[in-house]
């Protein structure tokens, strides 16, 4: 049942469905422009909201157990991308896939983990909720300065290169940092808005990144996306997502029983550690690459969103037993 629930998820769906839609009817011209303008607009809304969800209470709750929470980063920002440098450069050099799909293995890599998802797993396995409340929310934050930081120091963001890291560093303070902080420093007026009508905000969230993927995907097409990516193609890349999961996946898990974590805490490292957040990915590519390469390069991040809903639900019903 957790297979199929998450194969039936509405929300891939319409990600699917809004791909689609991009394939056969792309903004070109002048409405591309007006989409483009609009999903900037959802870039800075999507970080507002980050930061006005974000509970200063459940991050205090959970920052006690500080090994728990120095494993985490850990995983995600250090483990996760030396796997996501070797893999990209394995596939660049071998090229079983394209150049720009590879930098978006590398780039997959580099996010930071979910928020709900991560802890919602965390609880069914029976882990330790509230540290994984602070460790997804620690995971969100800092990875709004070091996926770009990140970013700028392994990939090449455009022709220019490493002089594009600083270009890129306003457009990083003004569509990510300045928004969230705005958000939370609004918390104490708003957050009683957000937790009542958690549903609407909940639909505008995942508007805005529809709207995104629609502008990315829509740039894509235009530039010949079909014409490069055959359907064996998309197989291989998720062959490549499968893998690197499930070495995250073991390595996390075995990471915890060496440090000495409790089981608890082992499920929290489990789930927290590999996953990485669509949600934040794409308004970052937005934010941080060119219209016309952000399609590719998410490509290799929703394939692995999904995967990565379907193995975790699997798991954490295994888990949960005990």
């Amino acid at each position: 049942m957790a297979l199929l629930r998450s194969l039936l998820d509405p929300f891939v769906v319409l990600l699917l469905a809004t791909v689609a839609l991009a394939s056969f009817l792309p903004a070109k011209g002048d409405a591309a422009r007006i989409v483009d303008g609009v999903a900037d607009a959802g870039i800075v809304l999507l970080f507002f909201l980050h930061g006005a969800k974000l509970s200063r209470s459940a991050i205090i709750a959970g920052a006690s157990n500080w090994r728990l929470q120095l494993l985490t980063p850990l995983v995600t920002f250090a483990i996760f991308p030396l796997l996501g440098i070797g893999l990209s450069e394995a596939a660049y050099s071998t090229g079983i896939v394209l150049p720009m799909i590879a930098s978006g293995l590398l780039f997959l890599t580099l996010l930071p983990s979910t928020v709900q998802s991560s802890i919602a797993f965390t609880s069914i396995a029976g882990g330790n909720v509230a540290a994984a409340v602070c460790a997804a929310s620690f995971s969100n934050i800092a990875g709004i300065i070091l996926t770009p930081l990140l970013t700028g120091l392994l990939m090449h963001l455009s022709a220019a290169g490493q002089s594009d890291i600083w270009a890129s560093a306003e457009v990083i303070a003004m569509h990510l940092l300045l928004p969230f902080v705005l958000g939370h420093l609004a918390r104490p007026w708003i957050s009683g808005f957000v937790a009542r009508h958690s549903a609407l905000v909940g639909r505008v969230d995942r508007g805005a990144i529809l709207l995104i993927v629609y502008s990315a995907f829509s740039a894509a097409v235009v530039e010949g996306l079909w014409q490069k990516l055959s359907p064996a193609a998309v197989l291989v890349i998720c062959g490549l997502c499968i893998a690197l999961l499930a070495v995250v996946l073991t390595l996390s898990w075995f990471l915890g029983k060496a440090a000495g974590l409790a089981v608890e805490d082992r499920i929290v490292l489990l789930f927290c550690g590999s996953k990485k957040s669509l949600a934040s990915g794409v308004p970052m590519a937005g934010a941080l690459f060119p219209a016309s390469q952000v399609g590719l390069l998410i490509l290799p991040l929703m394939l692995f969103h999904q995967i990565q809903l379907i193995a975790c639900a699997v798991i954490a019903r295994r888990l949960a037993p005990r």
